[in-house]
């Protein structure tokens, strides 16, 4: 039975990691769509381009998201939860409009159609006792598994963004010595780096669209850390609203901050260096050790096997 249990949930585990691929694939494919849209409503018009159609009225994502906006406003979820769950999706890099609807309607699908699918599934000869376990590991799955995506996607942007910010600062300040002014150099250097770093290059343009749109710029500027909560974004804001105001060279100060990043990163990897002693402890004694005595003393002991046999 234990082995039956097993493979049950790894079967739902799968499942749920297929679904949240799916979910991140079609997400991000609608977040470049709109990004795109806007670009070109911006250079040729908004008249001459045709609004696309709301990925939420059509297909699976349709349903998943029309579930979600009935969870959303029909007051389930406070405001509170709400706001915390839009901007952990927008840190994550889930941007879209629908983004919300669409996760808070898959885990609730998720949580409703996955506990059933485990009493189906379970055998026939099996206990009452088991199947309610089976049951309640299905609902717990379908409880943690979506937010533990979600972190995990987190995370993976948020490095992507520290390894590449550096990178992005020295194109920034290239583009600063040609002539650019702040705004056109943050949406190139956007446009150049998302090849190499697109977690970087997703939030520059973030950037540049919120400071063409908003009069104030530096509140779009400060917004950059406030989406995302790096400290490494939260310092490039402030310097960048500190040359805004006060009129310092935006080149030097740009060139201080990537050399002040980069030292930081060097730091974090010698730290890291620095643990390995201590963790290679454990395998050494584990793995190496038993080896050594083993050559040291197996002559000794195959000796006095043989006498003791004679």
């Amino acid at each position: 039975m234990s082995r039956q249990l097993l493979s049950l949930m790894v079967l739902a585990v799968v499942l749920f990691v297929i679904a949240a691929i799916i979910l991140n694939r079609q997400l991000r494919r609608d977040a470049i769509l709109e990004a795109r849209v806007r670009d070109v409503q911006k250079t040729v018009g908004i008249d001459a381009v045709i609004a696309p159609t709301d990925p939420s009225q059509s297909g699976v994502m349709g349903v998943i998201a029309r579930v979600g906006e009935a969870v959303t406003r029909g007051g389930l979820l406070s405001a509170g939860t709400l706001d915390d769950l839009r901007a952990r999706l927008s840190s994550a890099g889930f941007r879209s409009h629908n983004a919300l609807a669409a996760f808070v309607g898959a885990k609730l699908l998720a949580l409703a159609g996955i506990p059933p699918l485990c009493w189906l599934a379970a055998p026939a000869g099996w206990p009452f006792s088991m199947r309610i376990a089976a049951v309640s590991v299905g609902g717990l799955v379908a409880m943690l598994l979506p937010d533990y995506v979600v972190r995990s996607l987190h995370k993976r942007h948020l490095k992507g963004v520290e390894l590449g910010l550096p990178d992005a600062l020295d194109m920034l300040v290239i583009c600063s010595e040609a002539g650019l002014g702040l705004e056109p150099g943050i949406e190139r250097v956007g446009r150049e780096i998302g090849h190499a770093h697109p977690a970087v290059a997703e939030e520059l343009l973030n950037v540049a669209r919120e400071m063409r749109v908003n009069a104030d710029r530096r509140a779009a500027l400060m917004n950059m850390g406030a989406r995302t909560g790096l400290p490494s974004l939260r310092r490039l804001g402030v310097t960048l609203v500190q040359t805004l105001q006060y009129g310092t060279p935006l080149s030097q100060a740009l060139r201080t901050l990537s050399a002040e990043m980069r030292q930081e990163a060097l730091t974090r990897f010698e730290a890291r260096a620095g643990r390995l002693p201590a963790l290679l402890t454990v395998p050494m004694i584990v793995f190496i050790l038993p080896c050594v005595f083993l050559i040291v003393g197996g002559p000794a002991i195959v000796q006095v096997m043989r006498v003791m046999l004679q």
